[in-house]
């Protein structure tokens, strides 16, 4: 008799208290994907939202350095009660890897996932927003298939190669039914892709941002991004 992974019900209840998944994806390195989702995490609970930010980035997790998170854990209460930061409940890989890279491969990468989406209590939020792996990939896929609420707001940059596979990638996207809020082109140079909800130009001042949330909210990214919630919907 084949054992049944009781792991998706608890997903399920795990994620029932949220109102709303935004999974910030992107497909390309060094797009920006990270900073638009810890900043967007910012800003929502900067307006008063209950928030949260998940950095399920195995090959890369970088959310703690953008927001400067040091020095915290998990509390242990029936599963993983995650710490908040800068009025983010933030929940990362990063904390069970010790800031090393991750020796997993494919499935395991997947299994792990699933394992983090299970045993992490979130309590009620307004968004939770999801720093999704790269790619349409294994792991990318079963967070969504876990994660049935989550909406795609999809980052990209003006390169052609860029939106050349944004354009392949949303068309899945688009055939599993996946709701997609949106487009952000990031460090635009005037030519937006295709559909772009909102288009930020390169900000200078960034990179000194990172690690300081004051500093990043105050920045021409932080303030591009804000502006273009509400075409985003939220």
């Amino acid at each position: 008799m084949t054992d049944i992974d009781p792991r998706p019900s608890v997903i399920e209840e795990r994620l029932r208290r949220v109102k709303r998944i935004i999974a910030v994806t992107g497909w390309k390195g060094g797009i920006g994907k990270s900073v638009t989702a810890s900043t967007l995490a910012l800003l929502l609970a900067k307006r008063g939202c209950r928030t949260g930010l998940f950095d399920l980035d195995f090959a890369g997790a970088s959310d703690h350095l953008i927001l400067g998170a040091k020095g915290l854990f998990p509390k242990e209460e029936k599963g993983l009660e995650p710490p908040v930061h800068e009025g983010v409940k933030f929940m990362s890989v990063v904390f069970f890897s010790e800031n090393k890279a991750v020796p997993l491969r494919g499935a395991n990468v997947s299994d792990a996932i699933i394992e983090l989406l299970a045993i992490t209590q979130w309590g009620e939020l307004d968004y939770l927003v999801l720093d999704m792996p790269p790619g349409i990939n294994d792991a990318a896929l079963d967070v969504m298939r876990f994660a049935r609420k989550a909406e795609v707001l999809a980052v990209t940059t003006p390169s052609v190669l860029a939106h050349d596979v944004l354009a392949r990638s949303m068309e899945l996207y688009r055939k599993l039914n996946v709701p997609v809020l949106g487009v952000i082109e990031n460090m635009s140079d005037g030519a937006s892709a295709p559909g772009a909800a909102a288009v930020i130009k390169k900000d200078p001042g960034l990179e000194a941002a990172l690690g300081r949330p004051a500093a990043l909210l105050k920045t021409a990214f932080a303030k591009g991004l804000a502006r273009a919630l509400p075409a985003l919907g939220l």
